[in-house]
């Protein structure tokens, strides 16, 4: 087990990095810095895949490179106990084999203490879990069940999932029970999509609850099964939740890794559409049925995210998309990438929002801006604000008056056409993120934004990973590659937009 503690002025010393300053304008302000001994010179590091490597990631945590390469975070299990929250995760590539379960364990989403060795491995014969699937642990007793999904990569199996079991006495070692398996039920008619187990444990009547996401008939649905914690006595429990076909969900196979949690009298249940983005809907028992018509809560980048609680706060984990080459200005589509936690919290209407983890806006200090504090961007502006380092925060307020695209605007190449937004539709009333200036879609949510009107964000970034908070509304997770180093601009089209008390952060 190998700890991992981010010490950012050795790290950037023994990468041999070179300190870089960033241009301010306006007055000099007091206690506001131009350069940290953290910051890193990424002039000789134009290529977004040096960058990529370059990066020190500590917020989105990226396994450590091994004997197979650069790993990234799939599916994510979370689970809290006494102050550590352990994070099991499907790894895609490096030394992993058919999406074996490994784990990084922290208590403040800053430091990770990641376990070298598998966890949970895939078998390497004709089993049934010749893939594992996402799943999650429960503690009975004094012993854990690791429950997960057992993907079969035989055309010749019956069943292409079921759902599986390990049992461990602790939390690092599990040993898989052999010959023990949940079937999906006669009534589903259904033997390919049966997956993703969420256990739930209840003392009281020394029974597990499972949700597990099912196909019914065509229809994406979240079911339930009950067993005794002895692991007998296995019993359908019916739908406890089925896709609105009145929301469009885009082409959605499944309603992947579902979870449900509460917060004050509220339950929540929360998935992630295959292949949209993550959803919640909202019931008054546990299981429901959830009926309330489901809301997003980031955009497609987010994904496959599920709970874990100290009893006090909830934070949703999850991992950002990334490019399969960090050169690639068309899409952000593969197959994991880093682990992400984000903060759930309400949103005073009876529904949930995610905000930043708590920590992430600790232990900052101000950073000079390029341009004022308070900015007035008019049509066809680009407006120098600030520097895109390998990690800060961006806060502000702003208000619009006309109808066009406005946001940030960073800088790929130094050539307008190549530029990647992030920005607000007010015509089209979105937030999304957009490459080769503003004519490449890669995601985007609805937002409700009005003409002079005054909003405030939040901007984080970590490497090539941002998340844009809105104003309490919704959150936005971006995947920038390549423009680290460089001026952000802000950016107005056929609009006119006032930002006021811009202040940019960096990390100790």
């Amino acid at each position: 087990m190998k700890l991992r503690k981010y010490a950012f002025a050795v790290v950037s010393a023994l990468m041999g990095v070179v300190l870089v300053a960033a241009v301010a304008c306006g007055k000099s302000d007091d206690g506001l810095v131009a350069t940290h001994p953290n910051d890193k010179d990424f002039s000789t590091l134009r290529a977004p895949g040096a960058q990529e490597a370059a990066y020190d990631y500590n917020r989105f945590f990226l396994p450590e490179k091994d004997s197979g390469g650069q790993g990234y975070v799939g599916d994510t299990m979370p689970y809290y106990e006494n102050g550590k929250y352990y994070v099991y995760y499907l790894k895609e590539g490096g030394d992993s084999y058919n999406h074996s379960v490994y784990l990084s364990v922290t208590e403040d989403f800053l430091n990770w203490e990641e376990t070298q060795e598998v966890v949970l491995e895939a078998d390497h014969g004709s089993a049934q879990d010749g893939w594992i699937g996402t799943g999650s642990v429960v503690k009975v007793g004094q012993k854990y069940y690791f429950f997960y999904t057992g993907h079969s990569f035989s055309d010749l199996a019956e069943y292409k999932e079921t759902i599986m079991v390990a049992e461990g006495t602790d939390l690092t070692h599990f040993t898989k029970k052999a010959g023990w398996q949940i079937l999906p039920d006669s009534s589903l008619n259904q033997k390919q999509d049966f997956r993703d187990p969420q256990a739930y444990y209840d003392e009281a009547t020394d029974t597990i609850t499972l949700t597990i996401t099912a196909s019914q008939n065509g229809v994406a649905r979240v079911i339930k099964y009950t067993l005794d914690g002895d692991l007998t006595n296995v019993k359908y429990g019916g739908i406890i939740y089925s896709k609105h076909a009145n929301v469009d969900m885009g082409v959605c196979y499944n309603l992947e890794c579902s979870d449900t949690f509460k917060i004050g009298d509220q339950w929540y249940l929360t998935f992630s559409a295959q292949d949209d983005t993550l959803w919640y809907t909202t019931a008054d028992t546990q299981y429901g049925p959830y009926t309330a018509v489901p809301k997003r809560l980031d955009g497609k980048i987010f994904y496959a995210a599920k709970h874990a609680s100290d009893g006090e706060n909830t934070y949703l984990i999850g991992w950002a998309r990334r490019s399969e080459s960090p050169s690639s200005t068309q899409d952000v589509n593969a197959w994991a990438g880093n682990m992400i936690a984000q903060k759930v919290v309400p949103d005073g209407k009876g529904g949930i929002v995610l905000a930043p983890v708590d920590a992430y806006m600790q232990g900052t200090v101000g950073r000079k801006l390029l341009c004022n504090m308070n900015t007035d961007v008019k049509s066809g502006d680009f407006t120098e604000a600030f520097t895109c380092q390998e990690r800060y925060v961006v806060t502000g307020e702003f208000s619009y008056g006309g109808s066009g695209d406005f946001g940030f605007a960073f800088d790929y190449n130094g050539k307008t056409e190549k530029y990647k937004f992030i920005s607000f539709s007010p015509e089209k009333q979105t937030l999304g993120l957009t490459f080769n200036n503003g004519t490449t879609e890669i995601t985007q949510i609805p937002v409700s934004i009005e003409k002079n009107k005054k909003y405030t964000f939040t901007y984080l970034q970590e490497g090539s990973i941002g998340v844009f908070y809105f104003d309490g509304q919704i959150a936005l997770t971006v995947r920038i590659y390549g423009v680290s180093g460089k001026a952000v601009r802000l950016y107005a089209k056929n609009n006119n937009v006032s930002f006021e008390n811009l202040k940019q952060y960096t990390y100790l």
